[in-house]
This record gives structure tokens, C-alpha cells and sequence, in this order.
């Protein structure tokens, strides 16, 4: 496997690149499929229930963001899509359906998380340099999609899972979480970069997103290696 110069940093971005982008597609365009079925049809007027990755990519968030971050050989990638446009008042039954399409997006990953994982065993049989590379590919979009579901499912808005919450949570809680969502990005970015960075400067682990992410990864991980029948590993 290559592990030097500039080739190798392509091998990389070529078997990161791709598991990325189609995950980040499809939970964007689950949204959309689902928020249209139940009535609300703005994701799909604007061309979001589409598997075009362009239609969904944030150049900072999704490219430029990551790129860094990756070049930085930072211990974590952070990043974002387009958010899909959905006009919740439009749905036929607005808090339960609010529910479903937020869960769409989660869903999605979970069920390419099972399908990469089942891929592998037929990957490995492939001709070798193509095996080795598509092996990489699938692992990465195993680790890929069980991030983005559990990240993603966070109880905080603007997340899914803080969507989620409030369809479900009672009116005396819905309500204040959902007043959350216009400083949600702030706060995301505060929990991810700047409590750990406040941890290292006083001697403590206030890496909370990384125990909520990596613990079920860890949990899980197991469970989609027998799915593979294959070892899954991680290129770093």
C-alpha cells in the first residue's frame, strides 16, 4: 500500500472522497424523498430529491472544511451539506411527520452502513489492486455512515435528532429546545472544537462528541465486521 508523497495523498482522498460524498447525497436526499411523500414538496421543486452530489455539496462545508482538516491530519473530520429546504407546516400531520423526515436522513446511513459492510465480502474477491481499493472504499463507508447517523441524531437542533426530539418531547420541553435552533450551529461548533480545546488547557477530557460518536462506533463496530465477514479497518 502506498504510504509516501504526493500519490499517496491521492490514494487517500480517492477511497475517502467517494464514501463521503455518496453518504452525505443520500441522507440529503432521504430528507427531501420522505418530506415530499408526506406532503411537503420543496426539497423536490428545487431539485434536492435528486443522488446528484452537486446539488447538495456546501463548498466550505463540505470540501473546503474537511480538505483542511484532513491536510492538518487533525483526530477528527467536521463538515456539513446543504441543508434540504422543508416546509414543515406543509406536512399533513406537521409534528409527527417532522419526526420522520428528520429520521430520514440518520436512516439512510444506517441502512448504506449495512449495505458497505456486505459489500466487503464480495469486494475482497475482486481482481487485486481494484479489491484493495474498493475494500478501503467500504470501510470508509461503514465509519462514514455511523457517524453521520449518530452524529446526526444528536439531540440538539439544527440536527436531525434534535428535530426528532422535539416532535416527540412534550410542548413544556419541545418548545425551549426548539427555540435552540438559531444558535444550534454555534453550539455544535463549541461542543466539537472549542470544550475540548478549553479541556486541554486545564488538564481535562471535555471531548463530549467524541464519547457520544466513537462509544457506539466502538459497540457496533463488531457487529458490522461479522455482517462483512472481513476484518474492517480504517486508512489513517
Amino acid at each position: 500500500m502506498m504510504d509516501t508523497g504526493f500519490d499517496s495523498v491521492l490514494y487517500k482522498a480517492s477511497v475517502w472522497v467517494l464514501p463521503v460524498l455518496i453518504a452525505i447525497t443520500l441522507h440529503e436526499a432521504a430528507h427531501g424523498f420522505v418530506a415530499w411523500r408526506l406532503g411537503d414538496d420543496t426539497a423536490y421543486r428545487k431539485g434536492r430529491v435528486t443522488f446528484n452530489p452537486l446539488r447538495h455539496i456546501d463548498l466550505f462545508g463540505t470540501i473546503v472544511l474537511p480538505a483542511l482538516l484532513l491536510l492538518l491530519r487533525a483526530p477528527f473530520l467536521f463538515g456539513w451539506a446543504k441543508p434540504v429546504p422543508v416546509a414543515f407546516h406543509r406536512l399533513r400531520h406537521p409534528r409527527r411527520d417532522m419526526v420522520l423526515v428528520a429520521a430520514a436522513g440518520p436512516g439512510s446511513n444506517l441502512i448504506q452502513a449495512v449495505i458497505a459492510a456486505l459489500l466487503v465480502g464480495l469486494a475482497v474477491k475482486a481482481p487485486d489492486s481494484l479489491a484493495v481499493w474498493l475494500y478501503w472504499n467500504l470501510c470508509h463507508a461503514v465509519l462514514i455512515n455511523l457517524i453521520l447517523a449518530i452524529f446526526n441524531m444528536l439531540p440538539l437542533p439544527p440536527l436531525d435528532g434534535g428535530r426528532v426530539a422535539v416532535g416527540l418531547l412534550p410542548n413544556a420541553l419541545a418548545i425551549p429546545l426548539a427555540r435552540l435552533e438559531r444558535f444550534g450551529l454555534f453550539i455544535v461548533i463549541g461542543l466539537v472544537f472549542l470544550l475540548p480545546m478549553l479541556g486541554r488547557q486545564v488538564g481535562l477530557d471535555l471531548n463530549v462528541v467524541y464519547w457520544l460518536i466513537w462509544r457506539p462506533i466502538d459497540a457496533l463496530w463488531p457487529l458490522f465486521e461479522g455482517l462483512a465477514g472481513e476484518t474492517l479497518r480504517v486508512m489513517l
